[in-house]
């Protein structure tokens, strides 16, 4: 005879349409009064019974058991629509796409609470034999808030993604700088076309591409101060960009910086010529006071901007215009600065990194012994 299970024990029972075993265990009731029961599914007693262990053993830790049918592309789709909330467009648009056609392809069907690091790692390992160590960060990014973001709603019960490490990818495209033949070239070369003024003064200053998009007049003196104490040269002051809230890429990157004679003499031609532009465009023109803006006055964009430029090398000998982007006039700007004899911590102050240190690491390559200071130098490099 089948001995009867203590009370409070539970239940077990044979779920004909399911053809699974059903343990249950009531835990008494809600704040609303309903029932509390935890059940646990096997095909066999023992299988059900230890499942419903499981589950109670959880639940006892304040862990929620992720259902069942819930998948990594469920996870990775519920972050890009709703953890990327207040983040900048572009970024939202990388993570979107490094997700749609690396990780939601290759692991989306796996579910979630079956993913193990082990899964993880063999992902990363492949992936790193045709993809940057950059990209791989990346993908390691979006995949680890994916789940870190399940996890905090009770999907998962650990994030097994942040206990793998990134491992070596390729190498990624290595950063060029022009030399000053080079320079003098692409400045001749960009004399009649629009963006002319934008490449004159990211080569002389060594300003950031979305801090030069950002620049407003208003932040643009070209005139100066000779009578005061001390004297007010030129200048441009970068204290904007066009990061989400305007803010500079760190807090040295706010900064004001002299203008060398070229430079004010390239941004006073492009003020006139923006005039004529505004008078053109009419009722089309939109004001938002931009220095560097569309044929209506409009923001530029990135695309925008290298198109235009790629345009400009077509006509430099020696020069392949797709391996060039508009970044690498201030990696330039570094390197023709380093050649000159310039101090380390100079020239990490005019290009707004936080340390020597940050200068070094991106730059080694143009960084050389050095000596004296920033517009001075160019406009002895660059004479008028």
């Amino acid at each position: 005879m089948t001995k009867r299970r203590s009370r409070g024990d539970g239940g077990l029972h044979w779920d004909d349409k399911r053809q699974r075993w059903i343990a249950t265990a009531s835990l008494g009731y809600d704040a609303s009064g309903k029932r509390v029961v935890k059940r646990g599914s096997g095909k066999t007693k023992t299988q059900a019974k230890d499942k419903l262990k499981e589950v109670l053993r959880d639940y006892e830790d304040g862990l929620a058991i992720a259902p069942s049918g819930y998948t990594v592309a469920n996870a990775v789709n519920d972050w890009l629509e709703y953890g990327l909330s207040g983040r900048d467009k572009a970024t939202v648009e990388n993570c979107t796409t490094l997700s749609r056609i690396h990780v939601i392809p290759e692991l989306g069907a796996r579910k979630l609470r079956d993913l193990s690091a082990e899964d993880v790692d063999k992902w990363l390992a492949e992936k790193s034999n045709t993809l940057s160590t950059r990209t791989l960060q990346a993908l390691h990014s979006c995949l680890n808030r994916s789940v870190k973001r399940a996890m905090a709603r009770d999907k998962v019960k650990r994030n097994v993604v942040a206990l793998c490490s990134v491992p070596t990818g390729q190498a990624g495209r290595p950063s060029k700088s022009l030399s000053f033949t080079q320079a003098e070239a692409v400045l001749a070369a960009s004399e009649r076309a629009s963006l002319h003024a934008y490449i004159v003064v990211a080569l002389l200053t060594g300003a950031r591409t979305e801090e030069l998009r950002a620049l407003t007049w208003d932040h643009v003196d070209l005139i100066g101060d000779l009578k005061a104490v001390p004297v007010v040269p030129p200048y441009i002051a970068v204290w904007r960009s066009v990061r989400t809230g305007g803010d500079t890429k760190t807090k040295k990157s706010r900064r004001t910086l002299a203008l060398p004679v070229r430079c004010v003499q390239a941004l006073q031609m492009h003020r006139e010529r923006q005039g004529w532009q505004r008078m053109a465009a009419g009722d089309h023109w939109q004001e938002n006071d931009l220095v560097f803006a569309s044929a209506t006055g409009t923001e530029l964009d990135a695309a925008n901007v290298r198109r235009a430029f790629r345009q400009v090398l077509k006509n430099v000998k020696g020069i392949n215009p797709g391996e060039w982007t508009p970044r690498e006039l201030r990696h330039s700007f570094v390197s023709l600065l380093s050649d000159s004899g310039i101090p380390l911590e100079e020239i990490s102050r005019l290009v707004g990194h936080s340390s020597t240190a940050v200068t070094e690491e991106v730059y080694r390559k143009q960084i050389r012994p050095v000596i004296q200071t920033g517009a001075v130098a160019m406009d002895r490099i660059f004479e008028s």
